[in-house]
Formats: structure tokens, C-alpha cells, sequence
């Protein structure tokens, strides 16, 4: 997948390198994930995720998300969500035309399919998200006035390699390596049909079937819904990413 990505990017910049406006970024993202199951089938999903411009000083995104999943087995798990998204006037040019920040209320269809090859774990988790994203009208109005209809569809591949050992098991440390694409389609898919791409790579740490610790490097590229005098706009984002994973059974205090 990380290959697909080059080799779209390696393209588009031959044909269009003098219809691009590149800008750059230092970002930091801080973020919790909680599963709690419920039963042998059902759970919720909740995570937070903090957003930083200037890797913590300024504001990039404030995103909260929760859901129900259902695992279809150990391999197979789906879920149904919503999405609060705030996004803010960060960089040299903002992702909204008039500079302001805007609200994004998200709905979401996920399926994620994971199976071991060796002593690598691989996960595939595929993603639909129908976005009602606010737009200002005019500069006059004070808040967003609008909130249309975009279609976006995900994939993401992700791979996880014991540092010690065979298998990722309590008080292991490991590698993980995860590269995502996103693309826009629908009525109203604007500039940016292909939307964002991010790469990841993490050093992780399971302290027990609880907890895990991830820290590492993100690059995110971000193209504009819009253009300027005629020119696509990328933004390209680079810095750190620290996520905190819980899982809990909440299975024996049901019962």
C-alpha cells in the first residue's frame, strides 16, 4: 500500500508540478482508544483524539469518536459509530477559505479484518464515513450555516512485530507500521477525490491485555476540498504521535 501511495504522489507530481501549492507543517498527535466488551459479541468504542499545530502549542483538530462493535470472530470485527470533529484555523493556509475553524459531525461504517503471517500481525480495516461538514455562507455570518454532505472511503493496513519473543504478549515491546489512504467521492467530492494519506511508524509496548503504549512518527498529507487561483493545494504535516490503548472486560462485572 505504501508503494500505491509513492507511486501516486511520484505521478501527480510529474504532471502537475506547476499547478501545486506546498505547505508544511509540525504537528503532534495525543490520543486514548478504549474498547469495553460487553459480551462475547458486543462492546463500545470510544477515543479522544487531541490534535496539535507547532507539535502541542496550537490547535490542529479536536476529535471524539464513539461506537458499538461487534466481533464476528477473533478475526473479524465491525463497527458502527459518530464523530464530533472540531478543525481549526491552523498554517500557513487554512483548510477553510475565510480562516475559520469549522464543526464536522461524522457517521461511520467500519470493518477490520486481521490475521498472522509468521510472527507479524497484520490488520486491514476498511472505512465509510458520510461527513456533514459546516460552511460559512459569507463572511457575515457568525456561524456555520450549512453543514453539505461528503462521502469518504478509507483503507488502512497495519502490521505489528514483537521486539522480543514470538508473539505480542504482556510486558512485550513491539514495532508497529500502519499506512492509511482516504479518498472522496459523491455529489459533493470537490478538488480532492484522493483527500489525505498518513503513514505511521510506532514503538509499542503491551504492559498487560489492558494497556498498550505507542509513540512514534506520522506523516500526514492533507489535499484541499478547494484551490487557490487555480491551484490544487497540499499540506504536508510531519511530527509525533502518542496513542494510549485500553481494552477492558467488562463481562465478569455484568454478570
Amino acid at each position: 500500500m505504501i508503494l500505491v501511495v509513492l507511486a501516486f504522489f511520484s505521478s501527480h507530481t510529474v504532471k502537475g508540478q506547476n499547478n501545486r501549492i506546498n505547505t508544511q507543517e509540525n504537528i503532534g498527535w495525543y490520543n486514548y482508544f478504549g474498547n469495553f466488551r460487553l459480551t462475547e459479541k458486543f462492546g463500545l468504542h470510544t477515543e479522544y483524539q487531541w490534535r496539535r499545530d507547532n507539535y502541542i502549542t496550537d490547535w490542529q483538530q479536536s476529535l471524539l469518536r464513539v461506537g458499538v462493535n461487534y466481533q464476528l470472530n477473533p478475526r473479524v470485527l465491525f463497527r458502527l459509530g459518530y464523530a464530533w470533529i472540531e478543525t481549526y484555523p491552523y498554517g500557513e493556509i487554512p483548510i477553510n477559505g475565510q480562516g475559520r475553524d469549522f464543526t464536522e459531525h461524522r457517521l461511520f461504517q467500519m470493518v477490520q479484518l486481521s490475521h498472522k503471517e509468521g510472527i507479524i500481525d497484520f490488520s486491514h480495516r476498511f472505512m465509510l464515513e458520510q461527513r456533514f461538514v459546516g460552511r460559512y455562507s459569507s463572511a457575515s455570518v457568525e456561524k456555520e450555516d450549512a453543514f453539505p454532505l461528503l462521502n469518504r472511503m478509507r483503507y488502512m493496513v497495519r502490521l505489528q512485530l514483537p521486539l522480543k519473543g514470538k508473539e505480542i504478549t504482556d510486558n512485550t515491546p513491539y514495532l508497529a507500521l500502519y499506512d492509511e489512504i482516504f479518498i472522496g467521492f459523491g455529489e459533493n467530492v470537490n478538488a480532492n477525490v484522493f483527500d489525505q494519506s498518513r503513514i505511521g511508524v510506532l514503538l509499542g509496548y503491551r504492559f498487560n491485555k489492558n494497556l498498550r503504549i505507542e509513540g512514534g512518527y506520522l506523516n500526514q498529507t492533507i489535499q484541499f476540498g478547494r484551490q487557490i487561483n487555480g491551484q490544487n493545494v497540499f499540506q504536508n504535516n510531519n511530527g509525533l504521535i502518542i496513542n494510549a490503548n485500553f481494552d477492558i472486560d467488562l463481562m465478569k462485572k455484568n454478570k
